[in-house]
């Protein structure tokens, strides 16, 4: 008897601590139901505007990646074409000097119209800087042929200005133009040097003595002027080894020219009496 009357107080007492449940009236179950629906749209909304963004982004990752193979292209073509200019240059000899370089200039500037052009197409107007990496070696090709035909024809160097006045004319005038920049020069000017200790070296072959000495003298001011500006460059690997090349070619070249100034007397009899100094300076006959 009275295990069932406290079961039935601990029922009831249960009953009154239980939470009384409001009852929802029909305009405020409209009004969830409308949030929901509002809820649902803003996150299909949400969805529909991130998958936009993100094909977007898939886009111009693709135009990139695309732009970027065509860039490596067209630094090939201007690197290989390049090459040719240089192998051209080697050429020069005492009787064909006027038309060896006359083709060398046309070879030169048909990789500036043809490939060089079709580089700056595809940067012209675009942030450039991204693809450095992608046309840099080409860039430094060229201007090691197009300095290394300068020294050739004047004696003189190609400067940087010069360089990009001649690609002005390739580039659209309401677009910014595509130009050299400052380090791709440096770094064609390094690889310029191994290209004059190899003509030193075959104009000693051939008894040009004098020349050769004047290459000499050529390289050393570029090595020179180097070494006061490679410690301001923001660590340029590239930079530091290739002066390390440099400074191999400055060493070869003098030792050339000091084994034929030490013993010259083994050297310019070979010559002749009728052969000149340098058939590339213009230079007076040997005596």
């Amino acid at each position: 008897m009275w295990s069932c009357s406290s079961a039935f107080q601990r029922v009831a007492s249960l009953m009154f601590m239980a939470p009384k449940l409001k009852p929802q009236r029909p305009h405020q179950i409209a009004e969830t139901g409308a949030e929901q629906l509002v809820k649902k749209a803003r996150t299909m909304t949400t969805e529909s505007s991130m998958k936009d963004a993100f094909s977007q982004y898939a886009d111009y990752l693709n135009n990139f990646n695309e732009k970027r193979e065509r860039v490596v292209k067209a630094s090939r073509d201007i690197t290989m074409n390049s090459k040719k200019v240089i192998f051209q240059v080697h050429r020069l000899s005492k009787d064909n000097k006027d038309e060896v370089l006359e083709k060398a200039g046309k070879d030169l500037e048909a990789v500036r119209e043809q490939h060089f052009a079709r580089l700056m197409k595809e940067l012209q107007g675009t942030d450039f800087w991204k693809l450095r990496r992608a046309y840099s070696p080409g860039v430094q090709e060229y201007v090691e042929a197009a300095t290394f035909y300068k020294f050739c024809v004047s004696g003189t160097l190609s400067t940087l200005d010069e360089i990009n006045s001649t690609l002005l004319p390739l580039s659209d005038p309401s677009l910014e133009a595509l130009q050299i920049n400052i380090l791709d020069y440096i770094l064609g000017l390094a690889d310029l040097t191994g290209e004059l200790m190899r003509m030193a070296i075959g104009r000693i072959s051939d008894g040009e003595v004098e020349f050769a000495q004047r290459i000499c003298q050529f390289v050393r001011q570029i090595h020179r002027e180097l070494l006061l500006v490679v410690p301001q460059m923001d660590d340029s690997y590239d930079m530091k080894s290739k002066m390390e090349v440099m400074l191999q070619s400055v060493i070869k070249i003098e030792n050339a020219c000091f084994s034929v100034h030490v013993r010259g007397s083994e050297y310019i009899p070979l010559l002749g009496d009728d052969a000149p100094t340098s058939f590339l300076l213009g230079g007076a006959d040997v005596e």
